[in-house]
């Protein structure tokens, strides 16, 4: 199993002249760390408008910073929004392939929709049909990667004549694909589509266990087409995560910034009422922790079982969500958690630190005890695991990608014509 680390760039109010500043550079120090201490992906999100909750707005120039400030750790885009509305598809791909040449063939390239009110209306998105426009962008992105030239596209939602998309990606045939999933359906989808499941849902082990399992079966079924030219068979978890020698510490350090993480994502996509630039999302936090689920007394018991559910959970905010207690614990509470999650299948536990007020110093502290007391297990079996699966699933990916029609080529007559003549 592998360890990544997520970054939404939380900044809850209030805000003092720098504070922002500061957030961004100490989350690049963080990635220094991690990439020296062996973690093995940064991922990096795309949202808009949703301030305290995420002011991580421009993922391509984060990661482009970290990209050279870092030899071996991986740059997730977790996600790009593929909506037209947010981005073109063709340029999403050129950012893609710069940094992946940048960093020496290390993106990896996860994508989805977005579901706030907040980022749709604000772009004139349309939520009935964003899930149409991913599906669409997504098989035009890979032959905008591969094609040379790029064929063109006409699709429902994307049209775009013949041109060359310049530069090609360094990791050949493409940066490894990612998909947003937050529900059962969504994970069927990126197997249908050979994409690696990113679970931002906080799932227990259990639950994860069924989730790999239809999975990788869908994987394995003659319903996978891959959106692109190779297959990403992995799924990744997302959980909070704060390691400290003293559970107590452990959980004064990083409980109220896992809350705060669980209670902003709700307000923005489930229950809350936004003005903007003028709501106060801490001071609201602090004042309704406890209705919502996220009650500190009943997360902060010491020497009860590390994956209690929270009691009062609305049913709006979705399962699993609110079991925020996470990894946040000792190393030896953690080595026994995420052994769970290990048994279970999970390919890559993606672990949230940066949230809500948690301290910058605190973090690295952190990350240095989990790569010293945690990680190295975990590492060890990495490989051979990793070897016997790409071994049990080499077969249903040479079948996957032999349903998968190869690149096009260009009529050699297609032409660009000048523009026309002025006066």
């Amino acid at each position: 199993m592998k360890f990544g680390i997520f970054y939404e760039h939380q900044f809850p109010r209030p805000w003092a002249e720098g504070d922002e500043h500061l957030l961004f550079k100490n989350a690049l120090d963080q990635v220094e760390l991690a990439d020296r201490l062996g973690f093995d992906r940064v991922w990096e999100v795309e949202h808009h408008f949703l301030e305290e909750y995420s002011h991580s707005s421009a993922p391509e120039v984060f990661l482009a910073a970290a990209s050279q400030r870092t030899t071996r750790i991986r740059l997730g885009h977790g996600i790009v929004l593929l909506p037209a509305e947010y981005n073109h598809t063709a340029r999403v791909v050129e950012r893609v392939n710069t940094l992946d040449l940048l960093s020496d063939g290390r993106v990896d390239f996860g994508t989805g929709e977005s579901s706030s009110t907040a980022e749709l209306d604000g772009f004139g998105a349309e939520r009935e049909t964003k899930r149409e426009q991913w599906l669409d962008h997504i098989e035009a992105a890979t032959r905008m990667m591969v094609e040379e030239p790029f064929a063109g596209w006409d699709g429902p939602w994307l049209q775009m004549p013949p041109r060359n998309i310049v530069p090609k990606p360094h990791q050949k045939p493409h940066p490894p694909l990612w998909v947003a999933c937050s529900q059962r359906e969504t994970i069927q989808l990126a197997a249908r589509k050979g994409i690696g499941a990113l679970t931002f849902a906080f799932v227990e082990p259990g639950e994860a266990e069924h989730w790999v399992a239809e999975y990788y079966a869908t994987i394995a079924s003659e319903e996978c087409v891959p959106a692109g030219f190779a297959v990403n068979a992995n799924i990744s978890s997302v959980l909070p995560m704060m390691c400290h020698e003293d559970e107590a510490t452990a959980i004064d350090r990083g409980i109220d910034g896992a809350h705060f993480f669980g209670y902003s994502l709700g307000h923005f996509y489930a229950f809350g009422s936004h003005s903007p630039g003028v709501t106060d999302i801490w001071a609201e936090f602090e004042q309704n922790r406890s209705a919502f689920g996220f009650d500190r007394e009943t997360a902060a018991q010491t020497n009860v079982e590390l994956r209690a559910r929270l009691a009062g959970t609305p049913a709006t905010i979705g399962e699993g969500l609110l079991s925020l207690r996470g990894a946040i614990g000792t190393p030896e509470q953690l080595r026994v958690l995420l052994r769970q999650y290990e048994a279970a299948g999970i390919d890559e536990v993606i672990f949230v630190s940066q949230a809500g007020r948690n301290r910058h110093e605190h973090i690295c502290e952190s990350l240095e005890l989990f790569a010293a007391e945690v990680m190295p297990e975990f590492a060890e079996r990495d490989p051979d695991l990793t070897r016997q699966k790409e071994e049990r699933l080499e077969p249903a990916v040479e079948a996957a990608l032999a349903r998968r029609e190869g690149p096009r080529s260009v009529d050699p007559d297609y032409r660009i014509a000048p523009p026309p003549a002025v006066g």
